[in-house]
């Protein structure tokens, strides 16, 4: 093998090894809590995020097409776990995302990593807006020390309920996991705004649990705590009887599908964010693809939760400076090391802590500056698009909800139905590329656009990009091009506009 083709030697180069070190503790410190957290938001117990954690650092971070990127457990599927589990039981787990693994790898194989990131981002944000709310209204009644109920809907109308019940007389178990659970929110809170320049780049969700984990043990306060086996080894769950013969039940299909889909779809979406925080090597979101799909099925034969790409921790990484892939695979090292040799550290940890950082982590979930920014740029259908999805990931579940998006998104079609081809035409010279565009821009024709975009040199100097026989640019085409825009510029490249297009023209300005 080659390790040369793959990078790997450049990794411990002394211009970058420096760096990737430092981001990696950095890249750690943020994950540790919040892979524990999403465990216990997904029903499950909070070494199987640890789990996906390690193995979305050392192996996903060495197979990944985008080397700044760190994957791990998403609060964007806990929703999804926590009903899979909870229907079907723990065992289910495993054999989904095998399938789920296997069908992102296949997709890898088969180049579709451009189709996913033509899903409207309306639908994806109204997605995510509605993962978050639910962890929140969740995660609420762990701040008591007491379990989420069964759905989104009877968790908020049974918030009312265990505020009142507080009370000041007869201070027990609840109101104390409350205090601890608020203290570890006002924590976080008050880090990330007073914090000084040199720490800037301690975490929030860190200093949030170390505050309750420290008021907890210094009161001895009698709280439910974290549960952690002694060997990381004793939580890996290896198949079993029955494990092949689960991957063909029904139900489990569809979930895997859906998995496989949400998954790749926030990776790829992640993946591009990253890339515009930096300069240096593009995603490869075919290679993401098939390293996410490995990844998976590796979580899937250890009974461990599935895995993405993050961007909370990916955006850690690029902001400590990391500079390749190393970054990412040593903070799996990291999680293991700490995992085998203080597993009794952890159980200090109360679940109220982890809980308030979820609620913060949900709560930021829900973007309503991303809704304007969507009736500011595009009008009001985006919005409609985004509010139902949203609510009806609240109302019923995240497959419905995004089925929804996905149907209305089909309405952004109708005003072109007799303009939907789009014929891209290229020249490249030495210093200057051209694009030309014929028929309207719609996200059905984002994977062409973006295998034209993307095969443009990095060096050149100057690019123009004729749009005077474009009619119509929807919103999901438009922020692929204003995110492709601003990312040439910052790197140095001239891109001029031709035609009319006022609103690409602002959001990429």
């Amino acid at each position: 093998m080659n390790l040369a083709r793959l990078g790997f030697p450049s990794l411990f180069s002394g211009a970058s090894f420096s760096r990737d070190f430092t981001a990696s503790i950095v890249v750690f410190l943020v994950a540790l809590p919040l892979c524990m957290g999403i465990a216990i938001a997904s029903g499950v117990p909070p070494e199987k995020g640890l789990i996906t954690g390690i193995i979305g650092g050392i192996v996903v971070g060495a197979l990944a097409g985008s080397p700044l990127q760190v994957s791990g457990p998403a609060a964007g599927l806990a929703v999804i776990v926590f009903e899979l589990v909870r229907d079907h039981g723990l065992s289910a787990l495993g054999p989904i995302l095998v399938l789920a693994g296997a069908i992102q790898f296949v997709a890898g194989v088969f180049r579709m990593g451009g189709w996913f990131r033509a899903i409207s981002p309306a639908v994806v944000h109204g997605m995510l807006a509605g993962i978050g709310a639910l962890i929140v209204v969740g995660q609420f009644h762990v701040l008591f020390d007491a379990k989420p109920l069964a759905n989104g809907l009877s968790n908020l109308a049974a918030m009312p309920a265990r505020l009142l019940g507080l009370g000041t007389m007869n201070v027990a178990a609840a109101e104390i996991a409350f205090a601890i659970g608020t203290l570890t929110i006002l924590s976080m809170l008050v880090w990330e705004r007073v914090r000084p320049a040199s720490m800037k780049l301690v975490p929030g969700a860190l200093i949030g649990v170390l505050v309750g984990t420290l008021a907890a043990a210094l009161l001895g306060l009698p709280i439910v705590r974290v549960d952690v086996p002694n060997s990381i080894v004793a939580a890996i769950d290896a198949p079993g009887q029955g494990f092949l013969g689960r991957m063909m039940e029904p139900a489990l299909l569809v979930t895997a599908v859906a998995i496989a889909f949400i998954a790749s779809a926030e990776t790829l979406l992640s993946a591009a964010a990253v890339d515009r925080m930096h300069n240096g090597v593009r995603t490869d979101y075919d290679k993401e693809l098939r390293a996410q799909g490995v990844g998976n099925l590796l979580c899937g034969f250890a009974g461990a939760l599935p895995m993405t790409g993050v961007i909370v921790r990916s955006s850690a990484n690029v902001q400590a400076g990391a500079m390749t892939r190393l970054s990412a695979i040593l903070h799996g090292g990291w999680l293991l090391a700490f995992v085998a040799l203080l597993p009794w550290l952890l159980r200090e940890i109360p679940m109220a802590a982890l809980a308030g950082v979820l609620v913060v982590t949900g709560w930021r979930l829900v973007s309503v500056s991303h809704v304007r920014h969507l009736f500011h740029h595009h009008g009001p259908l985006p919005v409609v698009i985004w509010l139902a999805t949203f609510v009806m990931v609240v109302a019923t579940d995240l497959l419905t909800g995004v089925l929804v998006g996905l149907g209305l998104s089909l309405l952004e079609l109708v005003p072109n139905l007799r303009r939907l081809r789009l014929d891209v035409h290229e020249r490249h010279e030495e210093e200057h590329s051209e694009i030309r565009l014929a028929g309207a821009a719609t996200f059905l024709t984002i994977p062409k656009l973006l295998k034209a975009l993307e095969s443009i040199p990095g060096h050149r100097r100057q690019v123009r990009l004729d749009l005077r026989d474009v009619p119509a640019i929807d919103h999901s085409s438009a922020e692929m091009l204003a995110e492709w825009i601003q990312r040439r510029r910052s790197g140095g490249t001239q891109v001029n506009l031709d035609g009319e297009a006022p609103g690409l023209r602002r959001m990429a300005a």
